[in-house]
């Protein structure tokens, strides 16, 4: 099984390139922001215990995402593999993956970084907002302050990966097209 964490700041191009990458290799896609913003929606206990942390552009807990990403793993281990989006976004995050991923006797095999400059982000993100009606990424202030977070919080996961050998850097400005194919080339070579 085949484990692909795609990572970056908000407005990389994570979620747009992971449909993409699904649909080309057959793998599971799973976007912690995607489950918990369903959450919101439907006004469960875990949309509600996170919600005001989304709202001021910071993370949901870690033990909150460590829960839905084991639920997940125990629900899709016999599948040619996985393609995580936004996840893990915190070095407790990446240890606990680490290990959940070992007790099934795997480990994360690449993680494909995609880099862009602030300015070229947050311009994605309020175009993003337009259509998508996400508070998150209609206001540039929240947006700037999740970027930092990401700075602060998140960025760190990447030395993680790094220090395993399995972080990729990818140039994520261009077409939609010439990073899908930059990741193609990354994927291609580890198949």
């Amino acid at each position: 099984m085949v484990n692909i964490i795609l990572f970056g700041p908000p407005g990389a191009g994570k979620d747009t390139q992971a449909g993409r990458l699904v649909e080309k290799y057959g793998l599971n896609h799973i976007s912690t922001g995607d489950i918990i913003r369903d959450e919101i929606r439907r006004k469960t206990a875990l949309g509600r215990s996170v919600e005001e942390h989304i709202e001021r552009g910071e993370l949901a807990p870690d033990a909150i995402v460590i829960d839905i990403i084991a639920d997940y793993l125990a629900g899709h281990d016999r599948c040619r593999g996985n393609i995580f989006d936004g996840f893990p976004r915190t070095v407790p995050q990446a240890e606990a993956f680490d290990s959940m991923l070992a007790d099934r006797g795997l480990h994360v095999d690449m993680m494909l970084s995609l880099e862009a400059p602030e300015e070229e982000l947050v311009a994605r993100l309020l175009l993003r907002g337009t259509s998508s009606g996400r508070a998150d990424d209609m206001n540039e202030e929240v947006i700037r302050n999740r970027i930092r977070v990401y700075e602060r919080q998140t960025a760190a996961v990447a030395h993680h990966y790094a220090a395993q050998e399995c972080h990729i850097p990818v140039k994520g400005v261009g077409t939609v097209d010439e990073i899908f194919c930059r990741l193609c080339t990354h994927i291609d070579s580890m198949l």
